[in-house]
């Protein structure tokens, strides 16, 4: 089952150029079965996406991108509005509490300023970063990063012996699918999704080219 973690949409993204109709239509197109909604602190409704899908034909699952003190979190399973920057050991209090999971979204982005300089670090250095003791999975191909960025985040998963995902990060509809988590099996919901990545069941590509 192929799944793009990491997609944003207007208007509840006001960074993203994506209408979700569109979005559902590219990635029907690209070959996709299913997109996680990643807004940027902000929530979809269950009925909505439910609306979604059924319209679709595939399946979308929500998830929500939220800003803390050591970075962006893709958070799942934990349907809080969090309006604001929050520091990520609250965050992680909140998240287990709720049976939450917490993926570390573009963890070498270079150019965020607490990434500043992190590329300069070797990957022994940058596994020490605190953040990822406080994660489940970090994102190791993102659409938005740069070849050495991404490669940065699947030598320090593999450190750490952390689950590394794929995902977009489109903010633009010709991004969709260019990263993707490919499951083993198929997901029906969120929990079943954080329940194959703790499992390893999946592996890391590209979406097909849209027919």
């Amino acid at each position: 089952m192929i799944v793009d973690l990491h997609v944003h949409t207007k208007p509840l993204s006001p960074c993203s150029h994506i209408d979700p109709l569109e979005m559902v239509a590219e990635a029907k197109r690209r070959g996709l079965d299913g997109i996680c909604l990643t807004e940027h602190h902000a929530l979809w409704g269950r009925g909505e996406l439910d609306e979604l899908a059924r319209q679709s034909g595939i399946a979308i699952f929500s998830g929500n991108e939220i800003t803390t003190d050591q970075g962006d979190i893709l958070v799942f399973r934990y349907p809080v509005h969090v309006p604001d920057i929050i520091p990520i050991a609250e965050l992680r209090r909140e998240v287990l509490a709720a049976g939450g999971f917490m993926i570390a979204a573009h963890p070498f982005r270079g150019f965020k300023v607490f990434g500043f300089g992190q590329l300069r670090m070797t990957p022994e250095q940058a596994a020490k970063r605190r953040l990822f003791q406080l994660v489940d999975a970090m994102e190791v191909c993102n659409g938005k990063l740069s070849e050495e960025e991404n490669r940065m985040a699947l030598e320090v998963s593999k450190i750490l012996g952390l689950a590394g995902t794929g995902g977009s990060d489109a903010h633009q509809i010709d991004e969709i699918g260019k990263w993707v988590t490919v499951f083993e099996r198929e997901i029906r919901n969120e929990q079943e999704l954080t329940d194959e990545i703790r499992a390893g069941r999946y592996t890391i590509g590209a979406a097909p080219a849209a027919s």
